[in-house]
């Protein structure tokens, strides 16, 4: 499979919307079933210079992965990022999530020089805590009954890797 990894554009919005909104990934964001591509749109255009999203892209185009880090504004906190990851359902446990990640520390390393990497996690999504930890991420707490999900209260780990300068 030929897949190419690269700053989201945005003509990726609509595919990118297609991807947040997928069963079996749906479930483990903090979106909502009414998004419209027009949501993924505005997004795009309000991301600013701490903002750095990538996909990962099939030659015909097609979103099949994003990660994406915020580096937080607050000038006392420059040095944390937070990040999220999308993995299309079809493209799950091939390597995808592991070179979007390769790509987004690599920035947040040796571009950006974040000491701390955040992010919020579902207790129960275990590859996506394995993938995490297998890239020094750690759990830091138990966010009880912190998101909704189905019609239900779920619990979510924050996890965050630290690097020493």
């Amino acid at each position: 499979m030929n897949y190419t990894i690269r700053p989201m554009e945005l003509g990726d919005a609509p595919g990118f919307n297609v991807l947040r909104r997928m069963p079996g990934v749906f479930e483990n964001t903090l979106g909502l079933p009414s998004e419209r591509v027009q949501h993924s749109i505005d997004g795009f255009q309000r991301f600013g210079p701490g903002d750095h999203i990538f996909v990962a892209v099939l030659e015909d185009g097609t979103v099949i992965g994003s990660a994406g880090l915020q580096v937080c504004t607050n000038p006392r906190m420059r040095h944390v990022g937070t990040l999220g990851m999308l993995v299309h359902t079809d493209f799950q446990n091939q390597g995808i999530g592991t070179t979007l990640m390769k790509t987004v520390l690599e920035l947040a390393d040796n571009w950006l020089m974040l000491v701390r990497v955040e992010l919020e996690v579902f207790a129960d999504n275990a590859r996506a805590i394995h993938l995490y930890e297998k890239f020094g991420f750690e759990k830091e707490a138990l966010l009880r009954m912190s998101v909704v999900r189905d019609g239900q209260y779920w619990d979510n780990y924050k996890m965050a890797r630290l690097r020493t300068p």
